[in-house]
């Protein structure tokens, strides 16, 4: 997040601890969305209604949560989704 010249985050900031894991925990909710986005079609969807997206949502995050699951367990290879 923070470049080498012109950036709003000095030197003070990035030498904490909690900057640093600030920044793996964004980048773990950023390849959730992507992955949501790409794989469960949520970037373009073909429903119609607020009833169908929330059930189509609910079916990503939930199925992004079991792959993320068992690829934490070593039982799934999430190359695969």
């Amino acid at each position: 997040a923070a470049k080498d010249k012109h950036s709003a985050v000095d030197g003070r900031i990035r030498r904490h601890e909690g900057y640093k894991t600030s920044l793996k925990v964004r980048k773990r909710i950023e390849e959730a969305f992507g992955w949501i986005k790409t794989v469960g079609g949520l970037a373009k969807t073909k429903l119609i209604g607020e009833a169908k997206l929330a059930g189509q949502a609910l079916l990503c995050f939930a199925t992004y949560n079991l792959v993320r699951m068992g690829s934490l367990g070593g039982w799934w290879d999430a190359h695969h989704a």
